[in-house]
């Protein structure tokens, strides 16, 4: 059931006549400002802010599309997750990291995965620069370069070995979609998965994806939090990423 102006409708998802679809894309369109905005803070100054409400319109214009009203989720919730994914996948678009980057970024997965599985804990800081062979100044400065690099986010693609572009599923559509019930089993698994891979972090990493992800605060305002500047929120949240992306790695394999 949707409510447009305090009246309500009833309608199969893809059935919208033309001027109850208009009025909710209407009704909705300052979700996109409001999403963009916040989001436009968190990206490199090369991303113009018009390209961001360009992709989050899209976003908006799929999600009234595709809404399906027996499914009891809000149209406002739904409209928002459509928004922010399409926002993101415009960014992850633009790939900014280097074929060096790239390279840096495997690396230290790999040392993350290596000490966490001879110590069977979570890796501290200090023995992955060991492990990379750094000093641990050296390795906070990579962790800085790499998040000024690229959009780091839990909505990472999952990508097949062969490389394929287009099996390429989002994070968070993998999580979220329910559209094929042949994939429910293992939508489950990979929450159970990040859930169980989130509970390994320390106290200070499970914060900062809590406060950056849930809370939606930037990365500054987290700082502000925790009492830390803001580089060193930024190193943590990368690091934090990178970790969680390491712990995953085989499922990631076990389902491309």
């Amino acid at each position: 059931m949707l409510e447009i102006d305090n009246r309500s409708y009833s309608c199969p998802p893809g059935q919208l006549d033309d001027k109850t679809r208009e009025a909710l894309i209407i009704k909705y369109a300052y979700l996109v400002k409001y999403i963009a905005g916040r989001m436009a803070i968190r990206v490199p100054s090369s991303v113009f802010y018009d390209e961001l409400i360009s992709a989050g319109s899209m976003g908006l214009i799929h999600a009234v599309d595709r809404y399906d009203p027996s499914r009891q989720t809000d149209i406002k919730t739904y409209a928002e997750y459509r928004i922010k994914g399409a926002i993101l996948d415009e960014l992850r678009s633009k790939d900014w990291y280097t074929r060096s980057m790239r390279k840096k970024v495997q690396e230290l997965e790999a040392a993350v995965r290596s000490v966490e599985m001879r110590n069977e804990r979570p890796a501290e800081d200090v023995e992955v620069a060991e492990e990379l062979g750094i000093s641990l100044s050296s390795y906070h400065e990579l962790l800085s370069s790499i998040y000024s690099a690229s959009i780091l986010s839990l909505d990472e693609y999952l990508k097949a070995d062969d490389g394929n572009s287009t099996r390429k599923r989002s994070f968070q559509e993998r999580v979220a979609s329910s559209d094929d019930p042949s994939e429910s089993v293992a939508m489950m698994e990979l929450k159970q998965m990040v859930a169980k891979a989130i509970d390994t972090l320390t106290e200070k990493e499970r914060t900062v994806i809590t406060l950056y992800y849930y809370e939606e605060l930037t990365l500054k305002e987290i700082g502000q939090v925790l009492s830390l500047t803001e580089s060193r929120i930024c190193q943590i949240h990368t690091q934090t990423l990178i970790k969680l992306k390491a712990r995953l790695k085989s499922y990631y394999h076990m389902t491309a």
